[in-house]
């Protein structure tokens, strides 16, 4: 079974791509699942604000590989019947985690330009950010999560600037090339 491991900054399309990974069988685990788990279960609205919060306090808690270590149960126990899609691995340490865990795991960037992303942003329904937020947040990820890593090297990148038939057809060749990897 496959373990693929999206990364990308925030509005650059991971959770859109994870959406058509589901709708072709994949099982999704979303890393940042966990946060709205907490949040729910204290009784507090999930904004960037909250949420920024739990995610801190997650990581001073369990260290920067937090989200890995507590998702590794739930991947090592979908990996027996499917193939695996994480949305959100976010810090190099996550990264080094589950390739020590998972050699095999492919790392699938999307990438978008930054004025691209702060529209989809603002844009979009669940947890929307202004530009301001967005540029804040790309920089507290950048600097405090080290999520430029797993981006820099990523197996495959997805180029993710135009509409969501243009997504689909870079998970098609995204899928065609992870077939010819199998047989190399």
């Amino acid at each position: 079974m496959k373990l693929i491991a999206i990364v990308g900054m925030a509005g650059s399309g991971k959770s859109e791509l994870a959406k058509i990974f589901e709708k072709n069988g994949f099982t999704i685990i979303r890393f940042g699942e966990i946060t709205d788990e907490i949040l729910a279960r204290k009784g507090i609205e999930i904004n960037e604000e909250n949420e920024k919060k739990i995610r801190e306090n997650l990581r001073k808690e369990h260290g920067m590989v937090a989200y890995a270590k507590l998702n590794l149960e739930k991947i090592e126990t979908a990996l027996k019947n499917n193939h695996v899609v994480i949305d959100g691995l976010y810090s190099w340490e996550e990264y080094l985690f589950l390739k020590e865990k998972f050699n095999n795991m492919i790392t699938l960037a999307v990438y978008a330009p930054p004025n691209t992303r702060y529209e989809r942003l603002v844009d979009r329904n669940v947890r929307p950010l202004t530009k301001e937020q967005a540029r804040a947040r790309d920089i507290r990820e950048i600097e405090n999560l080290n999520k430029s890593g797993p981006i820099a090297v990523a197996d495959y990148t997805i180029y993710n600037v135009n509409t969501l038939f243009d997504l689909k057809e870079n998970f098609d060749k995204f899928i065609e090339w992870m077939h010819t990897e199998d047989r190399k």
